[in-house]
């Protein structure tokens, strides 16, 4: 019996260590601040920062306007 993935499957916190978090966000931060993005694209359009939120804090962070509160928030630091 197949049971489905969705981007709820197994939630919880510390997937990654905040370690590793903390220095993904500091890049996302300095590419951000110094290019306007990375070479996987605009910072506007990224989810890279949900992505980490989501395995790190455990939490699912989904509304276009949550999504902009939480990279705004991260990305002006």
């Amino acid at each position: 019996m197949k049971k489905e993935i969705t981007c709820k499957t197994r939630l919880k916190k510390n997937e990654i260590s905040k370690s590793v978090f903390d220095r993904e966000v500091l890049l996302c931060q300095k590419l951000s601040k110094d290019k306007k993005g990375c070479g996987w694209g605009k910072c506007q359009d990224c989810a890279v920062i949900p992505l980490l939120y989501k395995l790190h804090k455990g939490e699912l962070i989904e509304g276009e306007k949550e999504v902009r509160k939480l990279k705004v928030g991260i990305l002006n630091k």
